[in-house]
Formats: C-alpha cells, sequence, structure tokens
C-alpha cells in the first residue's frame, strides 16, 4: 500500500458496533445537548455574519468528512495477497434526505439575504433539523463497526440539529407560517431530484448491475426500509407511498415550526409577568 492507501486503511479502524442508547451514543447525545445549551445561552451574541461563518465551517466539514467516508466504503485491501482494490459503492451516493445539509450549508452561506436564503434557513431549521434529531434520538442502523464512520454520522446528524436550533434561537428564521412554505418548496424540490436520479439509474442500466441505489429511499425499484414507509410501500401503488413520505415529513416539519410558535409564546408569557 502506498502512504494514501495507509491513511484510508487507518481510518477503517473497528470498534464493537453502538448499541443505540448505549455508552457512544448517548455520550454523543450528551455532547450535542451541551451545545444547543451554549447557543441558547449565548444566543444574542451570534450576529448574522457569525451565522454564515458557521454554516460555511460545518459545510466544509460535512464535505471533508464525506469524502473520506466515500474513500472508506471504497477501500478494500486483502491481506492475504496483500492488495488494494477499489469499489465505488452506490448505495452510499451522497444525496440521501439527510445528505443536503452538506450542500444546504454552503449555498445559505454564500448567499446574501434574500427570498432564495430565507427558504434555505427554513428547510435548514424545520426539514433537516428533525431529520437529524430524528436519527439523534433512534440511530437505529447508521452505527457501524467502522470508529470513522460512527464519529462521521453523528457529528453530521448532531449538527443538522444544533444548525436549525441556531436558527431559530437567532430569529434567522421568522416565526411565520409562511416558513414552512418556504421550507415545503425546498424539500419538494430535493425530492424531484433524487426521483431524477433514481429514474436515470434505472434508465442507464443501473438496476440490472445488482448493486443498491436509493436516493432519499423514494425510488421504486427498491425497498424502503425506513419504519411505517416500509409498510405503506409494500401495501399501497408506489404514488400513495410517495405522497406519504413527502406529506409526512412536511406534517413533521410543520410540527417543529408549532413547537417554536409554543415556546415563542410561552416565554412572552413568562416575561410579561415577570415585569
Amino acid at each position: 500500500m502506498n502512504f494514501f492507501e495507509q491513511i484510508i486503511f487507518f481510518l477503517q479502524a473497528n470498534m464493537n458496533t453502538p448499541k443505540t442508547f448505549g455508552l457512544f451514543h448517548i455520550i454523543c447525545f450528551v455532547l450535542m445537548i451541551i451545545i444547543i445549551a451554549l447557543i441558547i445561552i449565548f444566543r444574542n451574541k451570534f450576529t448574522p455574519k457569525t451565522v454564515k461563518y458557521i454554516l460555511l465551517f460545518l459545510g466544509l466539514t460535512l464535505i471533508i468528512l464525506e469524502i473520506l467516508k466515500q474513500l472508506i466504503f471504497s477501500f478494500n485491501y486483502n491481506p492475504t495477497l496483500d492488495t488494494v482494490t477499489w469499489d465505488y459503492q452506490w448505495y452510499a451516493f451522497p444525496f440521501q434526505f439527510c445528505s443536503t445539509p452538506m450542500y444546504i450549508f454552503i449555498i445559505a452561506g454564500l448567499c446574501k439575504p434574500n427570498l432564495f436564503r430565507d427558504c434555505l434557513y427554513s428547510y435548514l431549521a424545520t426539514f433537516s433539523l428533525i431529520a437529524g434529531l430524528g436519527v439523534m434520538i433512534y440511530p437505529g442502523d447508521v452505527f457501524t463497526s467502522t470508529i470513522f464512520i460512527n464519529i462521521q454520522t453523528m457529528i453530521w446528524h448532531s449538527s443538522m440539529v444544533i444548525i436549525g436550533v441556531l436558527l431559530w434561537s437567532t430569529n434567522s428564521v421568522k416565526i411565520q407560517h409562511s416558513t414552512i412554505l418556504k421550507a415545503s418548496s425546498v424539500f419538494i424540490i430535493m425530492v424531484c431530484l433524487a426521483l431524477l436520479l433514481n429514474f436515470a439509474w434505472k434508465v442507464f442500466g443501473g438496476v440490472e448491475t445488482g448493486e443498491t441505489f436509493n436516493m432519499f429511499f423514494i425510488s421504486p425499484y427498491y425497498k424502503c426500509h425506513l419504519p411505517i414507509l416500509s409498510y405503506i410501500q409494500l401495501h399501497t401503488p408506489y404514488i400513495v407511498f410517495l405522497l406519504s413520505y413527502i406529506l409526512g415529513f412536511i406534517a413533521l416539519s410543520y410540527l417543529v415550526y408549532l413547537i417554536r410558535l409554543l415556546i415563542y409564546y410561552l416565554s412572552k408569557k413568562i416575561n410579561h409577568n415577570t415585569k
């Protein structure tokens, strides 16, 4: 192996696969909560420019982590033959629902204040937040026996929650019903892009290769493994499954907005009573 391959091999170091609600999971969750608490406490210290810099920093961090992840998944070393082979794993192509913040962090961080940036911020504060929180609460099968991948996935999904809280607590996202409409527009565009990739995979013969390519887990050619949605896909026509997916995530994201609205009114009432 050359020096580069030795680095990738080192990053493939193994550990016992962490368990949901195990020590590794709990430590990562507690660290996320501590960072969120600090953001809320010092929310008045964050200027709009600071928020943009944080988005850019985290976006670049996620890109670097994703590149390393792709290399790790593609690298294979046979110690018996002392040979190295590279085989790209298409199932890990970086355009899943939880992959989108990697791109949107950067784009939003480079945007000037306008409607487009408001839509991106709204998406990060609702859809991205709920997706990241879902994984942080119940990682399920995201944990593997590879140390780096486990660290990467916890940094990745916790950053989605942290940015969502940052945007809400700094009033970078307005507490208005239009926020969910802006967020939903970005989500639907992302779903359409995922569908195009899934259909292109079929058109160009990817399904026949035997590899899995299921962006957003909404491909009609592969099984969805997400709770509830997997059952819907199995027992209903594809269009019902797709609409359930879209409307389900919109409903969950709207719930995030309603919770933020409730917090706003409660804090307002508390402040009024203390005066």
